[in-house]
């Protein structure tokens, strides 16, 4: 599975409230369209996906997103720089609203955008991709949201708050990679393949 992430262009600085909380609001991802990377997500794709994004992290308030690229789909908590508070179907786009919270990497997006610099967003997961009929390369249903991170650098056509990276294949490294190997290592042979999907459905959930 390779790492893959897309962005987008316009999203809305507002302020809210009392506190003058600061929110980023606009189009997280779009499908049934090719992006700037050369790539389409079909509709049914990214309605499945924003289905269970929404039940596991944000309304569990576990959405946190990142400034800028990682090179893996796990969040990095000491690069949060905001949380996802809406992600909902609009058509074939899917609206996102992300508020700014007080980290270091928030206070960086903060100053950004109060200084007027125009950020995008980019949203990032792990799937396959394959060259369609028209000869485009369409992210396939195998496909799993990891989050949406803030970057400068978007490429879906209609967002610049959202994005995708690929380019490698993932391959896990360090102690995940060790503890793997490790568990299928010590499985006999009969139960391999059950304790293989099993260990895949366990990094998946705890991404």
């Amino acid at each position: 599975m390779k790492l893959i992430t897309e962005h987008t262009n316009e999203v809305e600085y507002i302020v809210e409230g009392k506190n003058k909380q600061q929110y980023i609001k606009g189009i997280f991802m779009q499908s049934d369209i090719q992006n700037q990377n050369g790539r389409i997500y079909p509709y049914s794709v990214l309605k499945k996906q924003v289905k269970e994004f929404n039940e596991k992290f944000v309304k569990q308030d576990r959405a946190l997103g990142e400034l800028g690229h990682p090179s893996g789909p796990s969040v990095n908590l000491d690069r949060v720089s905001h949380i996802i508070t809406e992600l909902h179907e609009d058509g074939k786009n899917f609206i996102g609203k992300a508020k700014i919270i007080d980290t270091p990497n928030g206070k960086i997006v903060k100053n950004l955008l109060e200084s007027g610099v125009r950020l995008g967003v980019s949203s990032r997961g792990l799937g396959s991709v394959k060259t369609n009929k028209e000869g485009v390369n369409e992210v396939q249903d195998d496909f799993v949201l990891s989050t949406v991170d803030i970057v400068s650098d978007p490429s879906a056509p209609d967002a610049f708050v959202n994005g995708i990276m690929e380019g490698k294949e993932f391959s896990l490294t360090g102690e995940v990679e060790y503890h793997i190997r490790k568990e299928i290592k010590n499985t006999v042979k009969a139960r391999l393949e059950e304790k293989k999907i099993k260990l895949f459905q366990n990094f998946i959930k705890n991404l």
